[in-house]
């Protein structure tokens, strides 16, 4: 892509996805994800209704009166995000391509960090780890990262999640939030595993990205179709009831599955159809996770 044209595109998804991580999502951002814990700040008087456990027994000796310690939330988090970059996020039916979305939503969420002062970064998966962006704070880190996502292409086509998230659990040593950005079109029995040892130290969630075209096929006939990933094509007979309903019934089985994986390993997750409003299913798993935090 022309320099020009890339400058132009960056500033559009800024301009849209900076609006609305400032407008709507920094309050539940904030709520939803919360700082490593509380850390010592100060001391005060004691005065009425505070906690009696937060008295500074030396402090209180040393003055005859009663004083507390105050805490403050350690807020700066690092916030990791995994981003699938197969050749199955170029599909759309309608306005929008999977990738456009997993572009704008990783946009908001870059945007939400920085604003609540947490270091951000970013892995590019297919079957390999495509690149490594390191977590750091900043506008020019972020509009890096827009660049990246607007204009990256990947060497590879297929899909490893399970070794995006094992290279993320070795090369971020400390806790982190870490937001899977994904369709989950894989078949991976080491999947389950690797997802719940990732979020026993890190803070795992999960957006599943689809297109309304690909939980069923329209009835139309004879459709070729092709797997952006193995390059390999297919005659499908889209008028067969039975073809239809197999394919619907592959679909319903493989939501299921995810769902099952999703909850046994503890991980919060959303999905988003490329033809709805994102917003909408971003703020309900922000509020879902302010209530539980």
């Amino acid at each position: 892509m022309e320099h020009t044209e890339l400058l132009k595109k960056v500033r559009k998804i800024e301009i849209k996805t900076r609006g609305l991580s400032r407008n709507i999502f920094a309050g539940e951002y904030h709520s939803a994800f919360k700082g490593r814990g509380m850390a010592f700040s100060e001391v005060r008087e004691y005065q009425f209704g505070d906690d009696v456990r937060n008295i500074d027994w030396n402090v209180t000796a040393r003055y005859n009166k009663p004083y507390i310690k105050i805490f403050e939330e350690e807020r700066e988090l690092t916030v990791m995000l995994l981003i699938d970059v197969s050749g199955s996020r170029d599909f759309g039916s309608l306005d929008k391509f999977k990738k456009n979305v997993i572009t704008e939503i990783s946009a908001i969420l870059s945007f939400s960090a920085i604003q609540n002062n947490d270091k951000i970064g970013v892995i590019f998966f297919s079957e390999k780890i495509e690149k490594f962006i390191p977590p750091k704070k900043g506008k020019s880190h972020i509009l890096r990262i827009i660049r990246e996502l607007i204009d990256f292409e990947p060497e590879n086509k297929g899909t490893d999640i399970t070794e995006a998230i094992r290279y993320m659990t070795n090369a971020i040593k400390k806790r982190c939030t870490g937001f899977i950005i994904s369709d989950f079109l894989q078949d991976d029995p080491d999947f389950d595993k690797a997802l719940t040892i990732a979020n026993n130290k890190h803070d795992i969630v999960a957006l599943r990205i689809y297109d309304e075209r690909e939980t069923q096929l329209p009835p139309i006939g004879m459709i070729k179709l092709k797997d952006a990933e193995t390059g390999e094509y297919a005659w499908v007979d889209s008028s067969s009831k039975k073809v239809r309903d197999t394919y619907a019934k592959w679909w319903q089985d493989t939501s299921r599955q995810l769902d099952t994986t999703f909850k046994k390993s503890g991980v919060d997750y959303a999905e988003i159809n490329t033809n709805a409003d994102y917003v909408k299913s971003l703020m309900t798993l922000f509020k879902k996770r302010g209530l539980k935090a």
